[in-house]
């Protein structure tokens, strides 16, 4: 599961400096919300085409904490970058208060702050010709921790074929700063909210069975033998699973005999 972060590092700039000029667009934006994982794709983005060229947005809620500003500040001054703090209370209340629903649960008011951030990535996308990047990371993509068309959504990502725990020891390489990469992964949704409290589990040892999982196609009799439950095989097993739909675009019914995204998926299908 270790990589080589010079090689990580080298292929992941590549990645963003070729698809952008695949694309045709020089500039790029980021969420920056304080954590490790776009703090991550904004060192690497900046490195790929430039600090002048990325533009990394705060958004704060009301109940954001205090050090989640703190420390994207500390990441776009150490990048040098280009900044823009815009405050989404007014508009997440605004819409709970359209929908006339007083009783809104911490999950649903979640979703509303992950897709007006994402509005505001995509019209700041539009404004400057910049794309958006995207900051999930693999752990939370395969268990569904994330909000579809909200912080999942993106142009290009990445970082997401990395694990949390490569991310951090990634981070580590970069030079991310270390108030960053030591406190709890957090979505910062609510107040003492952390990641690993809403999973059940701590992101090293669901790390270690994906990786053995997925990318070593381990049995489920060889994960038990190295001292998995089954009860926990069957928790995580069980949100990767429900959680597909998440990781593939809207599903089109199939009708003729090419259809997007099934038959007709790349630029070279054009002419064939």
């Amino acid at each position: 599961m270790k990589l080589s972060n010079e090689y990580t590092e080298k292929i992941l700039t590549g990645f963003i400096r070729n698809e952008m000029h695949r694309i045709g667009i020089k500039k790029a934006v980021i969420g920056l919300s304080g954590g490790i994982d776009s703090a991550v794709a904004a060192y690497l983005t900046s490195l790929a085409i430039g600090n002048e060229n990325l533009t990394c947005l705060l958004m704060p809620y009301k109940t954001s904490s205090e050090d989640s500003v703190s420390d994207a500040l500390k990441v776009t001054e150490a990048l040098k970058v280009n900044r823009k703090k815009i405050e989404i209370t007014e508009i997440v209340d605004s819409f709970s208060k359209s929908i006339n629903d007083k009783n809104i649960s911490r999950v649903r008011l979640g979703n509303l702050m992950a897709r007006a951030r994402m509005i505001l990535l995509y019209d700041e996308s539009a404004k400057e010709n910049a794309l958006v990047i995207g900051t999930g990371n693999k752990s939370e993509i395969l268990l569904g921790y994330s909000t579809i068309f909200g912080d999942s959504a993106s142009a290009i990502n990445p970082v997401g074929d990395l694990y949390k725990t490569q991310v951090i020891d990634l981070a580590r390489h970069l030079g991310v700063p270390e108030s960053i990469i030591m406190k709890k992964p957090s979505a910062d949704l609510w107040e003492g909210q952390t990641d690993e409290d809403e999973l059940g589990f701590t992101y090293e040892k669901v790390d270690n069975y994906l990786f053995r999982k997925i990318d070593e196609r381990m049995s489920d009799e060889e994960l038990m033998k190295t001292g998995y439950t089954a009860e926990f095989m069957k928790k995580v097993d069980n949100l990767v699973m429900k959680n597909q739909f998440k990781r593939l675009p809207p599903l089109i019914a199939k009708i003729s005999n090419r259809t997007v995204n099934i038959d007709f998926r790349y630029n070279r299908d054009w002419n064939s």
